[in-house]
Order: C-alpha cells, then sequence, then structure tokens
C-alpha cells in the first residue's frame, strides 16, 4: 500500500503524544548526517575557542550586571 505523504501525516498525527514523538525523533535521526559533530560536541569546541580568544586578550567580558541592565531595558518585566 502507498501513502501519500498527506494521508501519513494525517495517520501519523492520529497517534497518541508519546508514539508521536517516538515517530518523529526516528524521521529526524534517518536524515541526520553520521558525519557531522554533536551539538555538544561542537559548544565544547566553541567554549574552548572562547576561553583561548578571552586568555589571550583578543576579547573582553561585560560585567553580569551591566548583561542585567541591559536586559532589562530591552525587556522589562510584566
Amino acid at each position: 500500500m502507498t501513502m501519500t505523504m498527506d494521508s501519513l501525516a494525517h495517520h501519523a498525527l492520529d497517534l497518541p503524544p508519546a508514539q508521536r514523538l517516538i515517530l518523529a525523533c526516528s524521521l529526524i535521526e534517518s536524515v541526520e548526517s553520521t558525519d557531522a559533530p554533536s551539538p555538544d560536541a561542537a559548544w565544547d569546541t566553541e567554549i574552548r575557542d572562547r576561553i583561548a580568544r578571552f586568555d589571550r586578550g583578543e576579547t573582553t567580558g561585560i560585567p553580569a550586571a551591566d548583561v542585567f541592565r541591559k536586559l532589562r531595558e530591552i525587556a522589562p518585566a510584566r
């Protein structure tokens, strides 16, 4: 039996939420490149690179108080 994409999606949406999540994860895993670095590995590399640039004096830090003040300015409390 051949299903159209719309028919398949309709049947998939009838599944209970837990089964839809399992299906979605399976579909994503089926198209992800196994050669691609994991997000954790990519973040580890990014963090190491940022620390190294800071240690070499290529970047400067911003005091937390300044960051939080700026956040309050652009996203005031509700």
